[in-house]
């Protein structure tokens, strides 16, 4: 008996393993970029922040020195807040401008506050600051409340509030001196 086409059991083509595990490699990888994205949205923006005009969250930390310090208590003044750590590169390239700022400060009545940031010793902190001549008050933040409070994703992060306790400018990564001057104009302070 000879087969005929209508009697013949069609045999199913194999497809190539290849073939098969493309839709799901795409699929994957189509996830994969967009919850990068969802989750890192500002990965290259380097100022702004959901704070921008907000009143700045209120602290009382205590220095190095054993000195509590609370931003209440520099009501009136700009602040720049520094959050910081011994060992973070970019905040070792921005520690000279800092110092500067310091000195600067002092005559113009503006606080500058460092605030450690996951600082895994500190007596590298204490180094740093000898290092650098840092003559502002840097405070221990404990379990990184402060930090989370002003939203530090990584550091440096600068924070600058306005004589009425507002923020009015933060950046992200380390400052240059062009980008420090533009927080210190947008709080009423002189540049460098």
């Amino acid at each position: 008996m000879t087969d005929t086409p209508s009697t013949q059991t069609a045999q199913p083509k194999s497809v190539p393993t290849w073939r098969r595990a493309l839709p799901p490699l795409i699929a994957a990888a189509l996830v994969g970029v967009l919850g990068y994205t969802l989750l890192n949205p500002a990965k290259n923006v380097t100022t702004g922040g959901p704070l921008i005009g907000k009143p700045a969250p209120a602290f009382t930390l205590t220095s190095l020195d054993e000195v509590p310090v609370s931003l209440a208590s520099l009501k009136g003044r700009p602040v720049v807040l520094n959050f910081w750590a011994s060992w973070c590169g970019p905040c070792r390239e921005e520690a000279p401008l800092f110092r500067e700022l310091g000195a600067q400060q002092t005559a113009n009545g503006a606080a500058i506050l460092g605030i450690l940031f996951q600082e895994t010793k500190e007596q590298n902190a204490r180094d740093f600051i000898k290092e650098y001549a840092l003559a502002y008050p840097n405070l221990r933040d404990p379990g990184i409340n402060t930090g989370v409070d002003y939203g530090v994703s990584g550091i440096p992060e600068t924070v600058f509030i306005d004589r009425a306790g507002i923020v009015q400018h933060m950046d992200r990564g380390g400052l240059t001196r062009e980008r420090l001057n533009v927080g210190l104009k947008k709080i009423g302070v002189k540049g460098l």
